[in-house]
């Protein structure tokens, strides 16, 4: 049986795999670390070493970002969701106690 690697026994293509950043961040992580060679890297994570090292120098290129005054900062302005959250609910028991009352009341 002839079997091209871009296809399937049957003929049918393989369709491309999509990885998670959270998953090329573990593998990049991983090749930080230097405990393993690409290729065991490659081997364990099922992807192919030119993809591992691709990110690795994506990973690399953008990194200093993270760290400039721009970055992930809160906005001062920008309300807690915790705590929008718990007025959310403090104001449904209100509103359920009160829609309780007025029903007693016959209003």
């Amino acid at each position: 049986m002839n079997i091209h690697k871009d296809k399937t026994p049957m003929g049918m293509k393989r369709s491309r795999r999509k990885f998670s950043s959270e998953y090329k961040a573990k593998v990049v992580i991983e090749a930080l670390k230097e405990r393993e060679t690409m290729a065991e890297l490659a081997k364990r994570f099922e992807i192919h070493p030119n993809r591992i090292t691709t990110w690795k120098k994506e990973f690399l290129t953008r990194s200093p970002a993270i760290f400039n005054d721009g970055g992930h900062r809160s906005d001062p302005d920008t309300p807690d969701p915790e705590k929008l959250y718990a007025q959310i609910g403090q104001l449904k028991v209100e509103d359920d106690f009160l829609k309780k009352n007025l029903k007693k009341l016959g209003l």
